[in-house]
């Protein structure tokens, strides 16, 4: 009688990294502005303690259902960038839903879709949050990128610049 061999095919399992930078995607669909889209999950010891997504204060219309509110900068260096101030970004919502329901996140990771602005970088700072790893770059994080150095905050960009129309 023969006997017959079968192949094992490994399953690559995602990095911890992998895995909550995904979750942070997946929560971004929820958004309620298509200029973004952004979710972000706070972790700690590999455990979920607060996520949240774009989207318009609690009891208030979003983009989605009456247009942008869109404010153009003047950036340091000269240049002008439009951003979308009816919304509160991902990184602002995790802290406030952490906040609200009374979870520390003090020595947590932060996963969200771009490097956080300016901002959010300050929030992220005063909540002790340790960590913060961004799927991508975001254009104005300039100094985000400088407060966070300072602060000793650990900041990884997994990819590459978000371009997107509308800068």
């Amino acid at each position: 009688m023969k006997k017959t061999v079968k192949k094992v095919i490994k399953h690559k399992r995602p990095s911890w990294d992998e895995y909550f930078i995904g979750m942070a995607d997946y929560i971004g669909s929820r958004g309620t502005c298509d200029r973004g889209r952004a979710g972000a999950v706070i972790v700690k010891n590999k455990r979920i303690l607060a996520t949240g997504y774009v989207g318009a204060p609690v009891g208030l219309p979003s983009c989605d259902e009456i247009g942008h509110e869109i404010h153009t900068v003047l950036n340091e260096d000269g240049t002008k960038s439009k951003h979308c101030i009816r919304t509160s970004h991902a990184e602002q919502n995790a802290i406030n839903n952490a906040a609200r329901v009374g979870v520390a996140i003090e020595g947590g990771t932060l996963y969200c879709k771009l490097t956080p602005c300016y901002k959010c970088a300050q929030s992220i700072i005063n909540s002790g949050i340790i960590r913060v790893v961004a799927l991508k770059d975001y254009h104005g994080a300039k100094r985000t990128k400088e407060i966070l150095k300072t602060a000793k905050i650990k900041l990884e960009i997994l990819g590459d610049m978000q371009v997107y129309k509308d800068m």
